[in-house]
């Protein structure tokens, strides 16, 4: 029954505005998880041009769709074909993010992940002897699926290697550090480490602390040591001069080789160590919504008539219900919001009709979400 014709005036007291962060699930089938069964190299779908920078991983039941994309960065150039007086693909990409992620005054000292420098102490047993990680994977987010950021503290990464050499290596879990330690501030905006663990809940304690990459939430992008990794996750064949191929037993693993002769493909080997039975990406994104919420106060005295012509009878409009001549009463089912130009600019159905009469007052929350 629609209200007839009664308007409320709503002022800035009635008015609150809220910021808020809103998670979804990430992948763009609607879930949080891409199992390592249903992992495929998106590269191979007709997007073989970009190979030698990156390597686009999506699901198989939507194969052409980038859910991430993988890229293999080395400090010396290695793993890459060197022309005389270029710069390889895997140089160019550990410079890229060399001058992404880092401060100028330290963008030629390459990348400590191993050797953490915004850690107390440096971790146990580190990969990295001295010096910068010469290896790294990053793990880039598709824009569109992020939206304003990753959700730190929801993801895990879980990959495993499958030759002999694996088989008693349990899987590798991934995840931040964000529920322990405060970010570190760079240039790409808060980073966390990323230590063994799952969905924020990290593996181990203090100082035992292995530091496999660093996260940025606000680029969505994970930077992996690739050192680390091939210390945990060597890989049959480690070190050989063998083009890595898409989904190879025998390529499930970090080990890359120092030949700077033809494309490795060593970007694969990351998507490889997700194909066994139990590895899986899982991620959510994350929302800045600003909403305004509308508290509209209808009193005693509006909106008890109802413009329903079965409201009224006769020559002079009487109300049709003798019991109602004292107390009319209608039932409240819609609210429309109008500007100051009498514009309506927002319509709200009510789930369930408020009666209202007389003798009740109402108080109805409309939320405007931007």
């Amino acid at each position: 029954m629609a209200i007839f014709g009664s308007k409320v005036q709503i002022t800035n007291n009635d008015i609150v505005h809220i910021e808020e962060k809103v998670t979804s699930a990430y992948f763009s089938d609607g879930s949080s998880t891409l199992l390592g069964a249903n992992v495929v190299s998106s590269s191979h779908t007709g997007q073989s041009a970009n190979e030698t920078y990156f390597f686009g991983i999506a699901n198989s039941s939507t194969p052409t769709v980038q859910e991430f994309n993988v890229a293999y960065g080395n400090l010396n150039g290695y793993g890459a074909l060197v022309a005389t007086d270029t710069v390889s693909e895997t140089k160019a990409i550990y410079k890229q993010y060399e001058s992404i992620l880092l401060p100028p005054n330290e963008v030629t000292g390459g990348l400590f992940i191993s050797r953490n420098k915004s850690t107390s102490a440096i971790p146990a047993s580190p990969a990295v002897g001295s010096g910068p990680d010469t290896e790294i994977y990053v793990l880039s987010a598709r824009r569109t699926n992020m939206l304003d950021r990753l959700n730190k503290k929801s993801w895990t990464i879980v990959l495993s290697g499958s030759s002999a050499v694996e088989a008693t290596t349990p899987a590798l879990h991934l995840t931040d550090d964000s529920v322990d330690d405060t970010p570190t501030p760079s240039p790409a905006g808060d980073r966390y480490n990323v230590v063994s663990g799952s969905a924020g809940v990290i593996s181990g304690s203090g100082a035992s602390h292995k530091t496999y990459g660093f996260f940025y939430p606000k680029l969505g992008l994970v930077v992996l040591s690739g050192n680390e990794l091939s210390a945990s996750i060597p890989g049959a064949n480690s070190g050989s001069n063998a083009v890595t191929v898409f989904n190879s037993g025998s390529q499930r693993g970090f080990g890359t080789t120092t030949a700077v002769d033809a494309d490795y493909k060593n970007g694969l080997r990351f998507i490889n160590t997700l194909k066994i039975l139990g590895t899986k990406l899982t991620f959510r994104d994350e929302e800045d919504q600003l909403s305004a919420q509308y508290f509209c106060r209808i009193g005693a005295g509006h909106m008890n008539f109802s413009n329903n012509a079965t409201f009224v009878s006769g020559s002079n409009n009487e109300i049709r219900q003798k019991s109602m001549w004292e107390n009319p009463t209608s039932y409240i089912t819609q609210l429309q919001l109008y500007n100051a130009a009498g514009d309506i600019v927002a319509v709200a159905n009510l789930s369930t009709p408020i009666k209202k009469s007389k003798t009740s007052e109402a108080t109805i929350k409309v939320k405007l979400t931007y």
